[in-house]
Formats: structure tokens, C-alpha cells, sequence
């Protein structure tokens, strides 16, 4: 009998709460969960992981979500990793740069309605 293999979801998020509930969000859907809170645990978890999508904040401690996405993208184990950006950031600057380091989408979290967020995500993976 073949076991399903869950979608790994990798969410680097510093904001404990935000963290907690995007948890139980993706964990209730059958989601194997993983979390970082800062962008350069983050970076080490992909690289030991290889998740099927990461979601990402860009304000973080250690390594923001600017510096993450150049790093991730400049790999190639890793640079084909879809990454949904959920932040604060809501100028159209934030949004273009994340999307030119390579973000598959971008999400103001004040806007952001979990239940979209997770079935973008799960159309994505």
C-alpha cells in the first residue's frame, strides 16, 4: 500500500502569533510544517529540506526576505522552490523587487485572508 507524501511547507516568519496561526492553517491541511524565525535558519533549513514551497516574510532578523530570495534563487538545488512572500511591505517597490528576485507571488499580510493564502498555495505545489 503506497503512503501519500504530504507537501513539505517551509514558513519563515519572526512574528510568533502570525507563525501560530499560519501553522494550524497549513498543518489542518494534511501539510508537513516547518518553520524558521529568521532568514538565515531559513536558508539552512531549504537546503537540508528541499520544500515544495516556502512561504516568506521580508522583514526578518539575520537575513531579510531580500537578501533570502537572492540566495535561494542563486542556488540551483533550490531556485525552482516557489516562494509566497507574506508582509507589511505593501509599496509597489517591496512588491517589485520581490517579484524580480523571483517571489511566485506576494501577499500583504494585513490584507491576506488565510484560507486564500492557502488555497494559492495549494495551486502552486
Amino acid at each position: 500500500m503506497a503512503t501519500e507524501k504530504k507537501t513539505i511547507l517551509l514558513i519563515i516568519e519572526d512574528d510568533e502569533l502570525l507563525l501560530r496561526a499560519l501553522y494550524l492553517t497549513f498543518h489542518e491541511s494534511n501539510y508537513t510544517i516547518a518553520t524558521a524565525p529568521d532568514g538565515d535558519t531559513g536558508l539552512k533549513m531549504a537546503e537540508r529540506m528541499k520544500p515544495n514551497a516556502i512561504l516568506l516574510d521580508l522583514l526578518l532578523p539575520k537575513m531579510n526576505g531580500f537578501d533570502f530570495l537572492k540566495y535561494l534563487k542563486a542556488n540551483p538545488a533550490l531556485k525552482d522552490i516557489p516562494v509566497i512572500v507574506l508582509s507589511n511591505l505593501g509599496d509597489s517597490d517591496s512588491l517589485a523587487k520581490a517579484k524580480e528576485l523571483g517571489a511566485t507571488d506576494y501577499f500583504v499580510k494585513s490584507n491576506t485572508d488565510l484560507d486564500d493564502l492557502k488555497n494559492k498555495i495549494a495551486k502552486i505545489v
